[in-house]
């Protein structure tokens, strides 16, 4: 009986990335007819992997394996063949601090982050500082803008930017690469998705008038970044603070020696050197390396990249000589939530809007760090979507 109602329900999914493609199949998992709409002729949205010779994605990414979406992938089979950081390379980990390039981090910096919890209602700045001074406060804020991609999270709620910190320092690291990557990942994802009889449409841009039609249909999950589902939905309230950073992809000339990851201490900036834990993404003899420098209000792109480089002289020796390709962006609102002092993930946009239209993305109300917000609300998504139909779906 379960069964005939699920073949029932049909289930638009607007958007093809991770969160989209992880609604997808959840539905599809539950028999439920899905059909995916994507604007770009290729699946991905943030998580695309740019072809050769230099495969890089937009700004710096990785997949924590303490997150709910590497069980879920993993128990799928969907887990493409993964790169951790190799023992020599953790070894190169460099830190920025006080005016100098320093081979392991603060002391004080690895004793404030045990402490597991920290309090909503109070700035990262100020929490820290009562427990470790206010410059190694400054430091550990510097740190987590890894994860924040912001130009100050020592202001935002101290919940919010020491789990971000505490996470990306997490030993061993939680930090692993899928070889290729993250298209890869997309790609097994997309296939399965096809497998299980979901339609996937890819150049097909979903308006108000193509959405309303959906609706009437079924359930529809909108899985788009939050500036387009507000555009979609024409629902102003669809707003809640992000990042803004310059991005920064370099590939050079190898040399032995040069830095796994460069964190600056002194400002937010993080550079990596994504051919450490896989070169199968740069020609032999290359190393990729991708950075973000995250943009206070009205900073001009260009300054951020001088303070970069300047970090890249002090890490990189000769790097200028050893250019092979530089491209620069500006992510603006493509880099996750950030929880200001007093609010948590809870008081974000609702991924349930009401009237069979639910909210999937890395802004929405759902926990987690960067991607696994979008997969946690994909799920969500979905699971509301079904019980209201009266169908359970897969864990």
């Amino acid at each position: 009986m379960q069964q005939d109602r699920t073949r029932r329900i049909r289930l638009t999914v607007v958007g093809g990335g991770f969160g989209g493609l992880t609604a997808a199949l959840c539905a599809a998992e539950a028999g439920a007819e899905v059909t995916l709409y994507e604007a770009h002729e290729e699946l991905g949205g943030r998580a695309r992997t740019a072809a050769g010779p230099y495969r890089t994605n937009e700004g710096p990414h990785a997949l924590y394996n303490g997150g709910p979406h590497w069980r879920w992938l993993r128990r799928r089979g969907l887990l493409p063949p993964m790169a951790r950081v190799p023992v020599r390379e953790g070894l190169r980990l460099r830190y920025h601090h006080g005016g100098a390039l320093r081979r392991t981090p603060p002391a004080a910096l690895l004793r404030l982050r045990r402490g597991r919890e920290a309090p909503v209602g109070v700035p990262y700045l100020e929490w820290a500082a009562e427990r470790a001074g206010e410059p190694m406060a400054r430091a550990a804020a510097h740190f987590a803008a890894v994860a924040t991609f912001h130009h100050a999270p020592g202001q935002l709620s101290a919940a919010f930017t020491h789990e971000r910190m505490r996470r990306a320092s997490a030993l061993p690291p939680e930090a692993h690469y899928p070889r290729g990557g993250w298209g890869t990942l997309i790609a097994r994802m997309a296939a399965r998705a096809r497998e299980s009889g979901v339609r996937v449409e890819t150049g097909a841009r979903v308006d108000a008038a193509s959405l309303a039609e959906a609706v009437r249909h079924g359930p529809v999950v909108v899985a788009t970044s939050l500036a387009a589902a507000r555009g979609l939905l024409d629902d102003p309230a669809l707003s809640w603070p992000t990042g803004r950073t310059a991005l920064l992809d370099l590939v050079l000339e190898a040399r032995p020696g040069d830095p796994f990851v460069l964190s600056d201490l002194d400002a937010p900036g993080w550079i990596e050197r994504f051919t450490a834990p896989d070169p199968s993404l740069a020609p032999a003899g290359r190393s990729l390396l991708q950075a973000q420098f995250p943009l206070a209000p009205g900073e001009p792109r260009a300054r951020a990249l001088e303070r970069g480089e300047r970090l890249l002289d002090v890490g990189f020796a000769g790097w200028r000589g050893r250019v092979v390709h530089r491209a620069e962006a500006t992510a603006d609102g493509r880099t996750g939530a950030v929880d200001p002092c007093g609010t948590t993930w809870r008081d974000r946009p609702a991924i349930d809007r009401g009237d069979g239209l639910y909210l999937v993305g890395d802004q929405v109300a759902a926990p987690g760090v960067l991607s696994e917000v979008s997969f946690t609300s994909a799920v969500r998504a979905v699971r509301a979507a079904l019980a209201a139909a009266g169908v359970a779906a897969r864990d």
